[in-house]
């Protein structure tokens, strides 16, 4: 039986997390690994525990209520939490459990000090890092204490951070149980943290060690401030020595105090150079053991190094996994597709192959390597160009690194530089046949697949994709004369802004000699939506069905309803047209608007309400409008000036250019996320087969596995149901984390700043995308299908995609946290003529929601107006 509830270190090691916990396994393991020296002790396991709540049946109610809890709900939390820390706290140890805890303790001493912890089964995983949400007692003395602060951990389980940690992640409170680590004390003359990699900027190369004097609670307290050194390669690199005027120490008897530190020691290092490396080498070999960086608690005694524990950093952005032993340099690909949310397995392996360039995964996101683009002079300078015009903070966030010089050897140039690869000057004729036969050869190649796919099932579906469709997918992205068309609506765009910023102090011209331009199936879309709500307007039995229209089979509906069948009718029009795209598109497992039409429902009853019928007609002719008064205005303001004529020439040339190409730019995506719906559509036949015959309990399963191992799984009729579980985990994981703009080899995260000095004082610097300046209130919006817009408001946002141009036609501005002058966000905001500015760093933490704000769409810039 005491075997049962009570685990020695030696006996432990991390495969045991079910019985001891996350730190109780970790310890274990520590304890096992040779020159590390672990305070000995023993863990109360999980069955300890389950066998003490067994005698509470009361804490059944209490999980229940506490289980449908919103995590926002803190006054709800704190009460039902408080109350069920009461129940285990106050209910006694049972004898059993007692009866093997004294005979622990009589083997270690039993009237030593002890450190009590807990150890819960969720917490220091490699997904999940749980540091301080459960208790810790320190110089516990006795039997009786040691029961009474073991049953203290048991309730720390459910302090209101800890719930709350568990509501916000979805983790259910009955998986997660708590044993308690018993510990020898030490009593150390210093004691504190070591990083074994940067917490601030991520490098794996660079460890961070914090020390005080006396226990470590005093730098956790906060009492004092820490000494900070870092370290690299064997070597302090950095140190600052604090002063620490107090300490934290053992009483006899039990029970901690703080006191005063001779004044003739607080200006005093904690440690020497020579023992702070050498506590880097111990991180070292600990951070191998567990195969990642680690947050490791330490204590110095008489010149011992002990370790109390060790957990892993799960705040560092992960890297991708690349063995050459050299230095790379990766960009996000999130950042460029306007679409950094992380992405599932299925979902990385698809983009991937059907993507023009080799990719690399970290954090459920992509990279690409740009090394070999920064190694030469005339390569990097032509790719910082190129970043200058695309994203300035990417740009900077290059030049932080290259400045240093310490992770981009420069090469000597293997010849003439010129353009990046994937992007051709552009050498076609303006011809607006080009963009028409463009588009009917991606019509003709989509049509294809859906003709070629409906035949293949099981593997031979498989085989198609690889053999044929891929390499088709990949060709229509690569083709020379769509990127072509492509660079000559950016370039014209280009020219137009920096010759009449030259010749006529303009400022971003483009933005309305671009607006209602022709073939931008994008800006069609948002357009498209507000006809389907003119269409629904006439009839307010079908306003009143859609305001509580949330099952996406409310289109078989509305035909019995007056107007119902010509609202469905439209509605389905626009799906067929547009039913491809939804938030994340890049990301195949999202859903599409044709799987779930109801998304659409808010936006089109917003409106049905906010905007007047023939809306769509209106905007697009305004904007022509625009563009021939510009147009003319321009015309005649450069033939007043010296060579006016030929001026004047070149930019009419230039007009016809961009207004012939840079509609085009939307199409190619467009294109495909409507191969992707077609792929999508067949791999979930597959799934659909797998679930009905057993392999998976349910179809999107699949999305966590790749494309290689969904292959394998209809091969062989076989899934590991544990491989999903830990990528669904490890997915939850991601989607907590920050993807930086640049990520080195080293991990060193850069996400860049600008350097600019035309900015007024407390005003957001961003990149001025569309001309133009609006004040109104803030609608900060971070999930489409909750938007709640009205005229007038200014949309917040992370990023948009395609998916969000239907909200641009009911706002008055723009303003995002990524994004560059040919994004999304940007072409349609010039499109539909609002004013926005796009890379404003924090902009969804750093405005409130009902804020007043001006946004500059000239000067990229936006006020927070008092």
């Amino acid at each position: 039986m005491a075997g049962r509830y009570v685990v020695g270190f030696d006996e432990i090691d991390e495969r045991q997390v079910a019985i001891v916990g996350g730190k109780g396994a970790h310890l274990g393991a520590l304890s096992r690994l040779d020159g590390v020296s672990v305070p000995p002790g023993f863990c109360v396991t999980t069955d300890a525990y389950r066998r003490a709540v067994a005698d509470l049946p009361a804490l059944d109610g209490s999980l229940d209520r506490l289980s449908r809890l919103r995590p926002d709900d803190r006054e709800a939390i704190r009460a039902v939490s408080a109350e069920i820390r009461r129940v285990v706290e106050e209910a006694a140890v049972p004898a059993e459990v007692a009866a093997a805890i004294s005979a622990a303790l009589t083997g270690l001493g039993a009237h030593a000090a002890y450190a009590v912890r807990s150890s819960a089964t969720a917490e220091d995983l490699p997904t999940a890092s749980f540091a301080g949400q459960q208790d810790t007692y320190l110089n516990v003395v006795g039997p009786d204490e040691i029961r009474t602060h073991v049953a203290r951990c048991w309730a720390s389980l459910f302090t209101e951070r800890a719930v709350t940690y568990r509501l916000r992640n979805g983790i259910d409170h009955r998986t997660v149980h708590m044993a308690v680590v018993v510990q020898r004390m030490v009593l150390p003359d210093a004691a504190g943290i070591l990083f074994t990699a940067d917490p601030v900027s991520g490098n794996r190369k660079v460890a961070s060690v914090e020390a005080g004097f006396g226990l470590g609670e005093a730098l956790v307290a906060g009492l004092v401030n820490p000494d900070v050194f870092t370290v690299r390669d064997d070597r302090v690199r950095s140190r600052t020595v604090a002063t620490k005027p107090r300490a934290v120490r053992a009483v006899p008897g039990g029970g901690t105090r703080t006191e005063a530190v001779d004044p003739a020691r607080r200006e005093q290092p904690a440690l020497t150079d020579e023992q702070v490396v050498r506590l880097v080498r111990l991180g070292r070999r600990i951070e191998a053991r567990f195969g990642g960086p680690q947050d490791v608690e330490w204590a110095l005694t008489d010149g011992e190094l002990h370790i109390l524990q060790s957990r892993p950093i799960t705040t560092l952005f992960p890297v991708p996994v690349v063995d050459d032993g050299q230095n790379h340099v990766y960009l996000s690909v999130g950042h460029q597709q306007m679409m950094t949310d992380a992405m599932k397995p299925l979902g990385l392996s698809m983009w991937r192959l059907t993507a023009m360039a080799p990719m690399h995964e970290a954090g459920g996101r992509l990279f690409v390597d740009a090394t070999r683009h920064l190694a030469t002079p005339a390569g990097r300078a032509a790719f910082l160009d190129l970043m200058t015009r695309s994203d300035p903070l990417t740009r900077d966030a290059l030049e932080t690194i290259l400045d240093r010089g310490d992770v981009v050897p420069t090469r000597l140039d293997d010849g003439p530089a010129g353009p990046p690869p994937g992007l051709p000057s552009a050498t076609i004729e303006t011809d607006p046949a080009v963009v028409t036969a463009l588009i009917e050869q991606s019509r003709a190649s989509i049509a294809a697949l859906r003709r070629d796919i409906g035949t293949r099932t099981g593997p031979a579906l498989f085989d198609f994709l690889v053999a044929e469709a891929f390499p088709e997918h990949r060709r229509a992205l690569a083709d020379p004369v769509s990127m072509q068309a492509i660079m000559a609506g950016m370039e014209a765009t280009w020219w137009l802004n920096d010759k009449l910023g030259e010749w006529l102090g303009e400022r971003n011209a483009a933005d309305t000699l671009t607006l209602s331009a022709p073939g931008n199936v994008t800006s069609e879309m948002g357009l498209a939506l507000l006809d389907v709500a003119d269409v629904i307007r006439p009839h307010p039995e079908v306003v009143a069905f859609l305001r509580n229209a949330t099952d996406d089979g409310f289109l078989d509906e509305l035909p019995k309803l007056p107007g119902g069948r010509e609202a469905r009718d439209a509605l389905r029009d626009y799906l067929d047209r547009y039913g491809m795209r939804c938030v994340g598109e890049i990301d195949i497992t999202r859903p599409r608007w044709s799987e779930r039409p109801a998304t659409l429902v808010p936006l089109i009853l917003d409106h049905v309400r906010n905007v007047a019928p023939g809306a769509a007609g209106r905007r697009f002719a305004e904007g022509r409008q625009a563009v021939r008064r510009k147009t003319r205005e321009v015309l005649d303001r450069l033939r007043a000036l010296p060579d006016g004529d030929r001026k004047a020439d070149e930019t009419q040339r230039m007009i016809d250019r961009v207004r012939t190409f840079v509609g085009y730019r939307e199409y190619p995506k467009y294109a495909i996320v409507s191969r992707y719906l077609v792929y999508k559509q067949a791999l979930m036949a597959e799934a659909d087969r797998l679930v009905r015959d057993g392999v998976l309990p349910d179809r999107e399963d699949v999305f966590f596995l790749t494309f290689d191992e969904f292959r394998d799984a209809v091969r062989t009729r076989r899934v590991d149901a544990r491989l999903i579980r830990e990528r669904a985990e490890a997915f939850r994981l991601h989607q907590g984390l920050t993807p930086p703009r640049v990520l080195t080899s080293d991990g060193e995260a850069v996400h860049g700043a600008y350097r600019r000095d035309d900015v007024p004082g407390g005003a957001l610097a961003g990149v001025p995308v569309s001309t133009g300046t609006v004040e109104g209130r803030a609608r900060i919006v971070l999930d489409l299908t909750g938007a709640d817009v009205e005229p007038g408001h200014i949309l917040v946002t992370v990023h948009t995609d395609p998916s969000w141009t239907p909200l641009f036609v009911a706002v008055a501005g723009l303003v995002t946290e990524v994004g560059g002058p040919m994004t999304h966000g940007a072409v349609i905001a010039r499109e539909y003529g609002l004013p926005a500015v796009v890379n404003v760093p924090r902009a969804t933490r750093l405005i409130r929601d009902g804020q007043r704000i001006r946004v500059h769409g000239a000067g990229g810039y936006v006020e927070l107006v008092p």
